[in-house]
């Protein structure tokens, strides 16, 4: 069996595209109905920031697009997805929603963006970091869309460095990995890393947010010094 390397140089059983879109397409006619409360704060308080700066945004991970109605309507939007499944649920809330500031949704793979660079004011990714086999990658695309002075804005589970909680993610893992996402391997040291080896982005928030206080709020800016070089 091969394996993904992580920071610390350990493998983890391997996380693949398919993956993730089998398990994605399973969820799509139920997804708003497990999630949709459970994290609706999250997803309000990652909205707020993103109309705060209005532009273009780009929504990757838009799933069935339930955010999509919450953005301001002078702010426009395109969303990408890994399912199929869950755009088909998307494209349905744009229609009878009449959402005029939708320009696309597109199936993408979230570590191979299709935009050329500088492209978005905005990006934004709900609780899809650690749903895609290569976070680091992901999270470099991100950037690489993003125009300079424009922010990245995730929301995220950010697990433990140590302890009985992290003990109890790992033991977790095996079983939530086939429902399409981790619990474990995702300590604020690997966004920390990643931060320090991208160049032009610095952190402007983390903030924790519901539920249970496993996720956060995380907010990066490509400086202008990043366009320039």
């Amino acid at each position: 069996m091969t394996g993904i390397m992580k920071l610390d140089g350990s493998q983890e059983l391997d996380f693949d595209r398919e993956m993730v879109e089998q398990a994605y397409d399973r969820w799509a006619p139920i997804y708003d109905l497990v999630f949709g409360g459970v994290f609706s704060k999250g997803r309000d308080a990652a909205i707020q920031a993103t109309n705060k700066i209005g532009g273009r945004v780009l929504e990757v991970g838009v799933g069935t697009g339930i955010s999509l109605p919450l953005y301001s309507p002078n702010v426009r939007i395109f969303g990408t997805d890994i399912s199929e499944a869950m755009l088909k649920k998307a494209k349905q809330r744009v229609a009878e929603g009449r959402l005029k500031n939708i320009e696309g949704l597109a199936v993408m793979d979230a570590e191979k963006l299709e935009f050329p660079d500088n492209s978005f004011d905005v990006v934004m990714a709900q609780y899809v970091v650690t749903a895609v086999p290569n976070p680091e990658a992901a999270l470099d695309e991100f950037a690489r869309v993003l125009r300079p002075g424009g922010e990245l804005i995730i929301l995220t589970r950010v697990s433990a460095d140590v302890g009985m909680r992290r003990f109890i993610e790992q033991r977790l893992q095996p079983v939530v990995r086939r429902l399409g996402f981790r619990t474990a391997e995702f300590a604020w040291s690997r966004y920390a890393q990643w931060l320090e080896g991208a160049r032009g982005m610095e952190l402007v928030e983390r903030r924790l947010v519901p539920p249970l206080g496993h996720f956060s709020l995380i907010r990066f800016r490509k400086t202008e010094v990043a366009a320039a070089a």
